[in-house]
């Protein structure tokens, strides 16, 4: 009798054990993994973040941010990236052509994010690449620098690099130049931003680039007040910012909202990627079909 009570014992233990790890990672119909969402956003000041608020009109009724306050924060792109792969639950957003395999790129509106359907207008979640610099301040080793980027050269490798070229640009001849330039600013733009940096350097090796990755703002605070010949940024500047610096746009970029590999969804709308970061979807099972 003792026996049989104790193997029922262990019989019931395994159940509630089996149980318990069925329920941890459950699938919906639509293979979404169950359980509350983690909502990932950027810093204040990312260009990324104010480009993302602003395309799928994450905002107040003052037109303010309203990313939700549960969202965890992330300071950069490598970090959103490492944090959404290490959680299942997890939702964010990085450049296009930071995406790397660690994480999955969901469609919006049943469009992926490739550079073929951001130039034909049907994905729309896109912004620019800009560097920023006051009217009249470059030296003519930083005015070579900006030519070099907008040359065939220069565009070749933003295309190259997964981003979307702005143009043809002419053709590159090495200046000769000698000295140090300095750009701050956007951590989207700064991984291109450094294959340019070193290819310049090749052609003009007396050259030295330096490249602070500080966020959007903060880069344009810099070049505002001289800390840096340029500042990077992966949004437009605001009207204020815009009297006092000179904007020129070197590339186009598609920010892409990424989930953990374990999640089965491939598609999310606009709208529901705009409700998940107001706070207003708080759990995959609300996106189950």
């Amino acid at each position: 009798m003792k026996k049989v009570f104790g193997l029922m014992i262990v019989i019931a233990l395994l159940v509630g054990t089996l149980t318990a790890c069925g329920s941890s990672g459950d699938q919906g119909e639509d293979g979404s993994s169950l359980g509350a969402v983690n909502v990932i956003s950027r810093e204040d000041g990312s260009g990324t973040r104010g480009a993302f608020v602003e395309l799928l009109g994450i905002v107040d009724a003052d037109e303010n941010d309203a990313i939700t306050a549960a969202a965890e924060i992330t300071n950069s792109t490598s970090v959103m990236i490492s944090t959404v792969a290490g959680n299942p639950n997890a939702i964010g957003y990085i450049s296009l052509g930071s995406l790397s395999d660690d994480v999955k790129a969901v469609s919006i509106d049943g469009v992926a994010p490739t550079v073929e359907d951001i130039n034909n207008g049907t994905y729309t979640i896109a912004r620019p690449f800009n560097i920023v610099y006051p009217e009249g301040s470059l030296s003519d080793l930083a005015e070579d620098f900006k030519t070099f980027i907008l040359s065939d050269e220069g565009q070749t490798i933003i295309n190259d690099e997964g981003y979307i070229r702005i143009g043809e640009g002419e053709s590159y001849t090495a200046s000769g130049l000698s000295g140090t330039i300095t750009l701050a600013g956007s951590t989207s733009v700064s991984p291109v931003m450094e294959v340019l940096a070193d290819a310049y350097k090749e052609q003009n090796p007396a050259v030295t680039i330096e490249i602070q990755q500080t966020g959007s703002s903060a880069g344009i605070t810099s070049a505002s007040e001289g800390v840096c010949n340029f500042g990077m940024s992966s949004r437009e500047l605001k009207d204020s910012e815009a009297s006092q610096l000179t904007s020129v746009s070197i590339a186009r970029d598609g920010i892409v909202v990424i989930v953990n590999h374990e999640n089965e969804i491939t598609n999310l709308t606009s709208e529901q990627v705009k409700n998940i970061y107001l706070g207003e979807i708080t759990d995959w099972s609300e996106l189950a079909e």
